[in-house]
């Protein structure tokens, strides 16, 4: 519900701060003291179009603050996180704050608990939060497209059609593999013949991931051995062929063992050394004959590699795809050729998936809208019983449900839309289109006192619904706005005295002159019991308030309390 409101800078408002109840609060107070400007203000905090000429004159910027006390499992705070917003709900205390800031060149800027936000989302929050009805309010209980969302809230129903709504996602998976299915087999069976040939001629080919560079760097090793070999053989006779000088050292090392005995520490040293020496040419010629092995080849493998790689290039210049990509591409066409080969089996498969998906979806549908006509009557009796007492006694309210099984959709089939007849013989017709404004704000009055808080925003604001009528109606709607206050909080503009004495709290807006009268700015006050007997009255006597408006108003706060 709404705990605070805070208004600074806004048209004639330099600065207000008031604090709501649950229960029914009123504002009343004479024509032009402000109250339509202190709607539009609220109405900015809820992510209405902004205006200049909202700033008061001479300041920089409006601000309107709306303070919020909901539960964490408010529909807002799902809004706030479907958009990645944090924070949205404090912890401790179950705030919500509504910031918005208009600037005097026009721009605005709102946020949500501190948090900077588009003025598109601030608009979805505000209407989860507050319902604003008025006699030419376009939004709210007129707008068809939430008649669907009302009867089923009505009937309780919230569970089958998020049941149904998973049955529909259910149903659009089915057939959107059957149709990508089907899609597939039409273009390989277009192109039957070039497929399997493609198809063989790459697996016969067989390509490889990688193979090209594996082939590549193998003949280029190859062809650079060719130059290399003569050279090799070159130093391999230096080190071990018959100019070699392993032997000789061989025979010199032999001879100095020989002395070693008598002389051992002058032979030994050397002998070492000279054995250190053979065994680095043994190294050598080992390395050497390594070498010489992998620079020979076949010439006719190097013929094979060449002749593989012109093929595989040759490929990749036919299906216009890189060498390293064949082998991914073979493997397409194979699935292809398979997919028109075994495809139909799997058609068969898929067609009956979606079929069941259909007719799962259908009769869940179809229960559903019959638990709606049902529900529709018991609401068409409901909202009709709520007419007379507010002067509509010749009036008729229906609920129109238009099932179109062939328009499926996510909520079902069915097109919701409240009519009325406002008189015997005239045409019925769509609840906006019929209703002239008195009529269609007590026709809403009547419609949210039945639907109480099923679908409803936790604070509704009636603005003037009670303009034109008085005594006994005034007193009728009075009484239906203090019993949906037992559910909602409810805010009401009133002009009728009935109406003002149900109020649980009463806000008296006025004007008062400032700067000796070059200015006047607008306050609102919250009524203490004597201040409100004094505004009841002068809302029956009019200006000059009388002693029998004093006891009248007496007796209206008497009979209301």
């Amino acid at each position: 519900m709404l705990a605070r409101l805070s208004i600074r800078d806004i048209v004639l408002i330099e600065r207000l701060d008031i604090e709501f109840a649950s229960g029914l609060a009123v504002l009343t107070g004479e024509t032009g003291a402000g109250k339509s400007i202190l709607l539009d203000a609220f109405a900015l905090a809820l992510g209405g179009r902004g205006d200049a000429g909202l700033v008061r004159h001479g300041a920089e910027q409006g601000q309107v603050t709306a303070t919020f006390d909901i539960p964490k499992s408010h529909p807002a705070a799902a809004i706030l996180a479907a958009n990645d917003i944090e924070g949205s709900i404090s912890e401790d205390s179950g705030e919500m704050i509504l910031r918005r800031v208009q600037l005097a060149d026009g721009r605005t800027r709102a946020f949500i608990n501190d948090q900077a936000i588009s003025v598109q989302t601030m608009k979805a929050v505000g209407a989860a939060l507050v319902e604003i009805h008025g006699q030419h309010d376009e939004r709210a209980l007129v707008d068809a497209s939430t008649h669907r969302r009302l009867l089923d809230a009505f009937a309780g129903l919230e569970k089958d059609v998020a049941a149904l709504e998973m049955l529909w996602d259910a149903r659009r998976t089915a057939r959107a593999a059957l149709d990508d299915h089907r899609a597939g087999m039409e273009r390989a069976a277009r192109e039957a013949d070039y497929l399997r040939h493609a198809s063989d001629e790459l697996k016969k080919l067989a390509p490889q991931d990688g193979e090209e560079t594996t082939l590549a760097e193998r003949r280029t090793t190859m062809m650079q051995g060719e130059k290399i070999a003569g050279d090799l053989r070159e130093a391999q006779d230096a080190v071990s062929g018959n100019n070699s000088p392993v032997t000789v050292l061989a025979a010199a090392v032999r001879r100095l063992e020989r002395r070693a005995a008598s002389s051992p520490q002058l032979v030994e040293p050397a002998v070492k050394a000279i054995d250190i020496a053979i065994n680095a040419l043994e190294e050598a010629d080992q390395h050497l004959a390594a070498a010489l092995t992998a620079a020979d080849f076949d010439p006719a493998e190097l013929e094979r590699i060449e002749e593989r790689l012109f093929a595989l290039r040759a490929a990749s210049r036919k299906y216009a795809t890189p060498v390293d990509g064949l082998a991914a591409l073979a493997a397409k066409y194979a699935a292809d050729v398979a997919l028109i080969d075994a495809g139909a089996d799997r058609l068969k498969i898929l067609e009956k998936d979606a079929t069941e998906a259909d007719k799962r979806y259908a009769a869940a549908a179809q229960k559903l809208s019959a638990a709606r006509v049902k529900s529709a009557e018991k609401l068409n009796k409901a909202v009709n019983g709520e007419l007379a007492p507010l002067k509509l006694e010749r009036a008729k309210f229906s609920t129109q449900i238009d099932s179109d099984p062939e328009s499926p959709g996510p909520q079902g089939f069915d097109r919701v839309e409240f009519w009325v007849q406002t008189n015997p013989g005239t045409r019925p017709g769509p609840l906006m289109k019929v209703a002239s404004g008195g009529e269609l704000s007590r026709f809403l009055l009547a419609l949210k006192v039945v639907l109480s808080d099923k679908g409803s925003a936790p604070t509704l604001v009636f603005d003037e619904i009670d303009t034109g009528v008085g005594g006994a109606v005034a007193d009728a709607i009075g009484a239906r706005l203090a019993r949906l206050a037992g559910k909602v909080q409810v805010m009401a503009v009133t002009h009728a005295p009935q109406v003002a004495v149900r109020a649980d709290q009463h806000l008296l807006i006025s004007k008062d002159a400032l700067d000796r009268g070059k200015r006047v700015a607008t306050r609102v006050a919250t009524l203490a019991k004597d201040h409100r007997r004094e505004e009841i009255a002068r809302m029956l006597a009019g200006a000059e308030i009388t002693a029998e408006a004093r006891a009248a108003a007496d007796r209206l706060l008497k009979a209301a309390g």
